[in-house]
């Protein structure tokens, strides 16, 4: 027999979002995570807000709410907050009942400040890899260093000579002036964002369009590809080796590792600065047609595709160094980068 299709819903609904969430659903190991890393944040939380005044919305939603536009790759925090009202799944994983109010988006903004002033990104990165290491997951000995451009929210029309600041108003008489930049010569030097004066104009490669950026940098384990260390920094054609020089040396512990990165690090100041530590931190294998006689099965280093670096955190004399080389029918490239790295 058909079923009634009926037009008036029903007023109470007695089965909760945790029931609705199907067990075997990826975000539930991923909320179990985030909830415990949460409770090990919590004196930080309490050191954050006053002990009097009306409550605010929590943290810990605000943090689960963000991790969400993340992972479901939402464009916006207005578009997250219309998704949070009526999106199940989101409030279970963010903690909202299903009558809860939804904040207005631009809580996000007045809470971003508190919570780059006390540093809770980085608190929530360092308690997760934290957990991925006591689980087993991250490598101590391999890594793989890059780095990205990261476009800033500034207009290419921002883009104004530094100490110019006016500006004609638009012939057509709107707010959005028509710029023409053909034939001119804009360069960081000479030139500031009005947006963000810490932009910088940058081109990723030869034959790509500049574009007003910042730089992201990441190490990565090589075991699970988990990020280990991150920074910010301005773009310019040297922040790629000097944040990777700064996380290398963060690294812990004193055992040999080795560290791999693209050609953007295949740079002879970038080694030869590794190189500089002692004892002997850092080497460079550089081969144009066949991998070293050391190198892993598969790994091979080329001037045109990749650098691959072995970091010693173990004393090693370099007359030592440059015996095992000898030993192991290793070349010396002293001249550029030191002992080639298998050792």
């Amino acid at each position: 027999m058909r079923g009634e299709d009926q037009k008036q819903q029903a007023m109470f609904s007695y089965v909760s979002p945790e029931t609705r969430v199907p067990k075997d659903h990826p975000l539930r190991p991923i909320k179990t995570m985030v909830d415990n890393i949460l409770d090990d944040l919590e004196p930080l939380f309490r050191e954050m807000y006053s002990h009097t005044g009306r409550p605010s919305i929590p943290p810990e939603q605000l943090l689960r709410a963000s991790l969400l536009q993340v992972l479901y790759s939402i464009r916006s925090e207005r578009t997250l907050v219309e998704q949070l009202d009526y999106n199940l799944l989101f409030r279970w994983f963010v903690g909202l009942s299903m009558d809860g109010k939804i904040w207005n988006h631009s809580t996000f903004s007045k809470n971003r400040d508190r919570l780059m002033q006390f540093e809770v990104a980085t608190a929530f990165f360092q308690a997760t890899k934290a957990l991925a290491q006591r689980a087993g997951l991250v490598s101590k000995e391999h890594f793989t260093v890059d780095g990205t451009l990261i476009e800033a929210w500034a207009s290419m029309k921002s883009f104004r000579p530094k100490g110019d600041q006016d500006q004609d108003p638009p012939a057509n008489g709107g707010r959005n002036p028509e710029v023409d930049f053909k034939g001119q010569q804009r360069k960081n030097d000479t030139h500031q964002s009005t947006t963000d004066p810490d932009a910088r104009l940058l081109k990723k490669g030869k034959g790509k369009e500049a574009k007003l950026c910042f730089m992201g940098h990441a190490l990565m384990e090589n075991r699970n590809g988990l990020v280990v260390d991150n920074r910010l920094s301005l773009a310019n054609g040297t922040a790629e080796w000097e944040a990777a020089l700064e996380m290398i040396e963060n690294l812990p512990g004193t055992n040999r590792i080795t560290v791999g990165g693209d050609k953007g690090y295949d740079v002879p100041v970038f080694v030869e600065d590794c190189g500089s530590y002692w004892p002997p931190r850092m080497s460079h294998r550089k081969k144009k047609a066949q991998p070293s006689m050391g190198a892993p099965p598969g790994m091979r280093a080329t001037a045109s595709a990749s650098a691959c670096a072995s970091v010693s955190k173990k004393s090693l004399g370099g007359s030592r160094l440059r015996e095992e080389c000898v030993k192991r029918g290793i070349e010396d490239l002293s001249g550029s980068a030191g002992c080639l790295s298998s050792l």
